[in-house]
């Protein structure tokens, strides 16, 4: 299984971005996928998660309201979706998937992803 994130770069506080990650190299549909946050000099913490078998989001409250996780089964894409961006979002956002639902006490634990993606880099000036 392969994540690939694209829509990073850079944006003036208050602009939006839409980040992509593509999931390829599996048959199946119902996945866990996770976006975390790194922040330069910070541990990765996960910010928006969803279940692409019922399309179910959950949000942090640091990007609650701001953020917002969606998917595409037909593209095998989920995306990420900021708005009113602020520079304590800058960092790397990592793409994660896990097979099958996740227990709520579950979802927000880094040990529960078993793939990660590269990548991308959001920088908010």
């Amino acid at each position: 299984v392969q994540l690939v994130e694209s829509g990073g770069g850079s944006v003036q506080a208050g602009g939006s971005l839409r980040l992509s990650c593509t999931r390829s190299g599996d048959p199946y549909d119902h996945w866990y996928m996770g976006w975390s946050h790194q922040a330069p000099g910070k541990e990765r913490e996960a910010v928006a998660l969803i279940y692409t078998g019922d399309g179910v989001a959950n949000h942090g409250p640091s990007v609650q309201d701001r953020f917002t996780v969606s998917k595409d089964n037909a593209k095998n894409t989920v995306y990420l979706q900021m708005n009113s961006l602020k520079p304590e979002d800058t960092g790397v956002y990592f793409c994660a998937a896990r097979l099958g639902w996740v227990p709520l006490r579950e979802r927000w634990q880094e040990s529960t992803y078993k793939f990660w993606g590269q990548g991308t880099q959001v920088t908010v000036s």
